[in-house]
């Protein structure tokens, strides 16, 4: 077991300096969701800048309900129709914003030569599950269905997500295989959240790690689904079948709550013929690929990230 090392332990007292989502009412939680950080030099150091080269577009797309904000991160001097990655923000189900994806989606844009894509779903508890996964889904087919008009190939389509995130890009793949498209190359999942009913070990062998908590992250889990059922398969993919779904990275961290939710999503996709990485970034808590400056880890795990879309996105030759 690695110890964290300074820098770390800083980005748990820092995030151990706001309040406790568990001591929060639900107008707590909505009143939390309409505070955005400001752009600055310290924001930028923390949670990594836009790269140059990127240019950034703000637009919208399908929802479940209507029409919800999308990010689009595509190289400047492409020419060509460039892969497509569809990203999907963390913050537990309770909060984030296309903001949190700026220097992860730029450098993914950047590094692999992709239009990314990251798309602001409606959050719990104004909208409970499963508000967030019809409001990816939608978003994914009305962007793979106007692929062409952003400058990629919808034949190359990858998705990805952290956290929360890395829930909902699972799920996506789920239903994509379900009903009947889009077809996904490639999932790239972030310590995501598999499985709802938290049976996890981790989450007591973890219980007070920093920046989440197994009580936050419980809170969390109640706020999302209302009462409804954990073990619903779009809820907690780690419920689902396997079988048939598109290869995999999996990245998770030595020091969180729900380290083993990603871990054993890994074995159950391999046991179902999935071809799937899995990495335990050491020392690292959760959330640690937001803090590129903070954490050591970060660039790395963000260059494995890369390495895997550029692979699995890769051109298919022309024939003779």
């Amino acid at each position: 077991m690695a110890e964290m090392d300074l820098r770390v332990r800083l980005l748990g007292k820092l995030t151990g300096l706001a309040p406790s989502v568990t001591d929060m009412t639900d107008e707590q939680l909505l009143a939390r969701q309409r505070k955005t950080l400001p752009r600055n030099k310290v924001v930028d150091y923390l949670l990594g800048a836009r790269p140059p080269g990127i240019i950034t577009t703000d637009l919208t797309a399908a929802g479940a309900e209507g029409r919800i904000g999308i990010r689009v991160y595509r190289p400047m001097h492409a020419t060509e129709p460039l892969p497509l990655v569809f990203n999907i923000h963390g913050g537990g189900f309770i909060g984030g914003n296309l903001d949190m994806g700026d220097w992860s989606c730029g450098r993914i844009a950047q590094e692999v030569g992709a239009v990314v894509v990251s798309v602001d779903y409606r959050l719990a508890p104004a909208h409970r599950f499963p508000a967030a996964v019809e409001d990816c889904y939608a978003a994914l087919v009305d962007v793979a269905a106007r692929a062409a008009d952003l400058g990629a190939d919808p034949e190359r389509i990858a998705v990805m997500g952290d956290s929360a995130g890395g829930n909902l890009a699972a799920v996506m793949c789920l239903l994509a295989r379900d009903r009947s498209g889009p077809e996904i190359a490639f999932q790239g999942l972030i310590y995501p959240a598999t499985d709802l009913t938290l049976g996890s070990p981790s989450l007591q062998e973890k219980a007070h790690a920093p920046v989440i908590t197994t009580a936050e992250a419980t809170k969390m889990k109640d706020t999302y689904l209302g009462g409804q059922d954990p073990a619903n398969p779009l809820a907690s993919p780690l419920k689902a079948a396997h079988e048939g779904l598109p290869p995999a990275l999996i990245q998770v961290a030595e020091h969180d709550p729900i380290r083993d939710d990603g871990l054993r999503y890994g074995e159950a996709l391999r046991a179902a013929g999935v071809p799937v990485r899995t990495t335990t970034y050491v020392g690292m808590p959760h959330g640690f690929l937001a803090f590129p400056n903070l954490c050591r880890s970060a660039p790395q795990a963000l260059g494995e990230l890369c390495a895997e879309f550029s692979t699995a996105l890769v051109r298919p030759r022309a024939t003779d």
